[in-house]
């Protein structure tokens, strides 16, 4: 259910998952065993050749142990006796590519293929090496090269796709995909890939074939999960539904059970997708997005109270994730239960994230709301601060604007409430509150041609928010895309308004 850019917040990327980033040891068994398979060259007839050979092989088995320290302590003193012999270098660029030297890596690797330059091994793993160093023009040279060295190798066309796909270059990807699964049809990673690569290139009824051709030999969960993106993409929700629901039941992982209940939450089944976020929850206690999407499946359904007790814990959960603020503030305006619990929230909010102008604003709101229903509430002083903070950090926050006019007024500043106002249909057009409250105070002041012409703009958008009778559901479609995307911290600018 993410989106084609997206993550599902801290249940992991799987799309990020999908398309593996090419990583340097992609080759390592194939190098491994070829350099095994060999004896390393004396340079001089002094060198022991068999001691050389062994040292060599005891660092090929330290490296495919995962012991790269040990692997790159025995090499060193190979390189200075075997400075020109490819398999050494190569296999010197590994174990430190293997430890994140990637500079280091690079050098070696250049040079085993400047030793050895009909080898597709080679210039595959510098292909990757160099995409680990962000040089994708020089990287995708050498897997072209591979790929003509060994046009009928499996890995070659692979590792090549591979390439193209996490550069985004999903037509690119395909054909090389393709002509690797030719060669070799058994490769689940292979085919899969092809078909994450059609899904996302837009061509759904060749990624559901493959899709559909793949669950014969392997019936898994994964695959019914992005066969439901398949759908989703397609518009047909139901089957969509029914995909994420086998995913889920096959296997009730975090990402699966939450995949499905979103896909509920977007046909506007509320009940059942508070079921399985609450499956979800009890499977996953600590889960921010489970706790989210319980939420918004009880504000869906209209269970206001308990949808704030759900964003409440969400809150909770990770104080960092702006969005259960951003969904706590949403709920509360029609819901204004747990006033102190609410309030305290959102001043750990402003105290998280005090460059967040969303995080200024609800506090703000927060404090006056709970002031309506009791004797002794936040004063003017108290709430115009943090407003002016909001719109300090966020000239264009509109809402701040309206709330400044809104006290204003109420301090009879007329002049003052109607700049506000300006201020805030000028930021947002379709702001109808802001109209409204505009033309009253314009008529008090007997500017009636004026406020006249606000009080029409209103009058249209009022009845245009009457008659839109998917007002609701379109604001719970915008709370699951902002699900969905990646979580954002209040650390880097707070929720999104």
């Amino acid at each position: 259910m993410a989106g084609l850019h997206g993550s599902r917040g801290s249940t992991g990327s799987r799309i990020g998952r999908q398309l593996r980033a090419m990583v340097l040891l992609c080759l390592a068994a194939i190098v491994g065993a070829a350099a095994r398979s060999q004896q390393v060259p004396a340079q001089s007839a002094s060198p022991d050749t068999s001691e050389l050979d062994r040292q060599f092989q005891s660092a090929a088995a330290h490296f495919d142990a995962g012991d790269y320290a040990a692997a790159e302590q025995e090499l060193k003193p190979l390189l200075k006796q075997a400075p020109d012999n490819s398999q050494v270098n190569e296999l010197a660029g590994l174990v430190y590519a293997a430890q994140g030297k990637d500079r280091e890596a690079s050098g070696y690797l250049e040079k085993a293929v400047r030793l050895d330059p009909r080898s597709g091994a080679a210039h595959t793993n510098l292909a990757a090496g160099l995409a680990r160093l962000g040089d994708n023009a020089r990287a995708e040279a050498e897997f072209r090269m591979a790929l003509e060295l060994e046009p009928g190798s499996f890995e070659a066309n692979h590792d090549l796709a591979e390439f193209y796909a996490r550069l985004g270059k999903f037509q690119d990807a395909i054909p090389y995909f393709e002509k690797a699964r030719t060669i070799d049809s058994s490769s689940f990673e292979n085919r899969y890939d092809l078909a994450l690569a059609e899904l996302r290139s837009g061509k759904l009824d060749d990624a559901r074939r493959e899709l559909q051709a793949l669950m014969q030999q392997h019936d898994t969960a994964e695959l019914h999960s992005l066969l439901a993106d398949v759908d989703e993409r397609a518009g047909d929700y139901l089957a969509a539904a029914r995909e994420y629901e086998m995913a889920a039941h096959m296997d009730p992982s975090e990402d699966n059970l939450f995949s499905w209940g979103c896909e509920l939450l977007l046909h506007a089944t509320y009940e059942p997708a508070a079921q399985v976020f609450a499956a979800g929850l009890a499977r996953y206690p600590r889960s921010v997005p489970m706790a989210l999407g319980m939420g918004i499946a009880l504000y869906g359904h209209g269970t206001y109270d308990k949808a704030v007790e759900a964003f409440l814990k969400a809150t909770d959960l990770d104080p960092n994730d702006a969005r259960a603020y951003q969904y706590l503030a949403k709920v509360y305006d029609v819901a204004p239960s747990q006033a102190d619990a609410v309030t305290q929230r959102m001043r750990r909010f402003v105290q998280i994230a005090p460059g967040s102008a969303q995080a200024n604003y609800d506090y703000a709101m927060s404090l006056w709301k709970a002031s309506r229903d009791a004797s002794e509430g936040a004063s003017p002083d108290q709430v115009q601060p943090l407003l002016e903070r909001a719109i300090a950090l966020d000239p264009k926050f509109a809402d701040a604007y309206l709330q400044l006019g809104i006290l204003a007024a109420q301090q009879r500043q007329t002049q003052e409430a109607v700049e506000r106002y300006r201020q805030a249909v000028k930021y947002d057009p379709n702001l109808a509150e802001a109209h409204y409250r505009l033309a009253q105070t314009l008529g008090r002041l007997g500017e009636t041609q004026e406020a006249e012409a606000e009080l029409k703009i209103y009058q249209r958008l009022h009845e245009k928010q009457m008659l839109d009778t998917e007002q609701k559901r379109n604001e719970i479609r915008q709370f699951v895309l902002t699900l969905q995307a990646p979580a954002n911290s209040t650390a880097s600018g707070g929720a999104p308004k």
